[in-house]
């Protein structure tokens, strides 16, 4: 995939989930990271780990959502910048919060207020101490919601251009924190500030009205004019139903149904507690829904990534697969100092046989020469399709000449197979390159594949239908 493709593929994976698609965003950043590893290409890598952690915690799978922003933060810690650490720390703060673990939500917006002001990013410093500030307003803590939201204004103030709506938000939650203080002069006066503001009547604010109804109604109930109350929450219920926020409709609910008991109107509670289990129904039949999308989700991976890894002709690991897997063994061998040996098999004069028979049966070549192949291996040895006629067979805690028997093993049996043309037998053989990674010594698939790969070339330099070794046996070659 070409540079202009991977970059077509990353603002399809911001589209997707700007759109609310969770599902195809997910499927698309499995895509975008598959190509962003084969190339190298981090910036990739990232946006597709970034963009899966957030659909999934939209789609309430916060597991998912943290080992995605897991595998993030071990390639950000590489190769990232300061904007994909702001990036993560964005995304964990949604994640602790959601968890109510907000000692390590403080934690990270600190993280991103520190790195936010030193990138003079004013506008995600300010939400950032919005976000501090609606924490602890969660926790009654008054005082320091009151402190985070100052703060929260003058980074607002500092953003460039000017933005009504980044200081509207943190007002929002100042005229909170003076309520919960029971200053409602205070608290009046910014409520009447907030609601000259013309943003409030757009259509693209709509949560902003919603919250400033719902500060309308709170300043309202504490002071007891719950009648005033009732009536603003009312206002707030009616938006919410034209953006679809269930769980922001819960909360407004539940209050409305605790003034009409302030109020002592039990005729309008009875309709509005119905209103109220209307809504916790809908709310419990999108939590279904969303436990249904995950597992779609997870159902649909599994296929991606069994077609990704998985030649589509032989049903064998694909090249990728067989690279990853190799290159993991080999790790794992160096430490152990155990010994794994790579068998490259190439089947004889291949290109005459499709030029002859066509390459409908060229294909059922492969498919039985694959076969014959892998009917002499043990369970947990790895065979995989290279490409073309050519196919690599990797064998994990095998002594090099234990490596040799098994390739005659595999040679015999293609040479054994009865594959017809119509009526006509068609003869097989194959060229075999065998080497080792010498004891450990060998670290990498390509490494690994070129000594073999050049064992093979001399087996198809002698003549083919020949086994040629290299290694500890010193380049032999065996006839059988």
């Amino acid at each position: 995939m070409e540079d202009s493709d991977r970059q077509s593929l990353q603002q399809q994976v911001t589209s997707l989930r700007a759109q609310g698609k969770y599902k195809e965003t997910i499927e698309a950043c499995f895509d975008l990271l598959k190509r962003g590893e084969e190339k190298n290409d981090y910036k990739s890598v990232l946006i597709a780990y970034l963009n899966s952690a957030a659909s999934y915690y939209c789609i309430g799978d916060i597991d998912e959502a943290f080992r995605c922003i897991t595998a993030y933060d071990e390639v950000c810690r590489e190769y990232g910048d300061e904007t994909d650490h702001l990036n993560r720390h964005n995304v964990l703060f949604l994640l602790y919060e959601y968890n109510k673990d907000f000692t390590k939500a403080k934690s990270t917006l600190d993280k991103t207020i520190a790195l936010g002001t030193r990138l003079q990013r004013y506008n995600i410093v300010s939400n950032a101490y919005s976000n501090y500030s609606h924490l602890y307003l969660a926790e009654e803590n008054f005082e320091d919601a009151l402190e985070m939201g100052r703060k929260g204004l003058e980074a607002a103030k500092l953003h460039c251009p000017p933005s009504v709506i980044l200081e509207l938000r943190v007002k929002l939650n100042i005229a909170q924190a003076y309520i919960g203080l029971r200053d409602f002069e205070a608290s009046r006066r910014l409520i009447d500030e907030i609601g000259e503001q013309p943003i409030l009547d757009s259509d693209s604010y709509i949560r902003e009205r919603v919250q400033f109804h719902m500060l309308q109604g709170s300043w309202c109930s504490h002071q007891g004019f719950y009648r005033e109350a009732f009536e603003w929450l009312t206002r707030a219920r009616d938006l919410v139903n034209r953006y679809d926020d269930m769980y922001l409709l819960e909360e407004i609910q539940k209050e409305r149904c605790r003034l009409c008991e302030r109020m002592g109107d039990f005729e309008t509670g009875f309709y509005v507690q119905k209103e109220y289990i209307s809504v916790l129904l809908e709310s419990r039949k999108r939590e279904l829904e969303r436990t249904a999308l995950q597992l779609e989700v997870k159902h649909s991976l599994a296929d991606l990534k069994r077609k990704a890894n998985t030649d589509h002709l032989t049903g064998l690991p694909n090249r990728y697969r067989l690279e990853s897997t190799a290159n993991g063994w080999l790790r794992e061998a160096a430490d152990r100092r155990e010994n794994i040996v790579c068998i490259v098999v190439d089947i004889d004069h291949f290109k005459c046989i499709n030029d002859q028979h066509g390459h409908l049966f060229g294909d059922e070549v492969i498919r039985q020469t694959t076969d014959a192949c892998a009917s002499v291996l043990r369970g947990d040895d790895l065979i995989g399709r290279y490409g073309g006629d050519e196919f690599v067979v990797i064998l994990r805690g095998v002594p090099l000449d234990l490596g040799v028997r098994k390739a005659e093993q595999m040679l015999e049996a293609i040479r054994n197979l009865k594959v017809n043309c119509g009526d006509t037998p068609v003869p097989l053989s194959a060229s075999l390159g065998v080497a080792d990674n010498r004891e450990g010594a060998v670290l990498q698939f390509d490494d690994l594949f070129h000594l073999a790969d050049v064992e093979l070339y001399k087996s198809k330099q002698n003549g083919r239908n020949q086994i040629s070794v290299g290694g500890l046996l010193d380049s032999q070659h065996v006839q059988t």
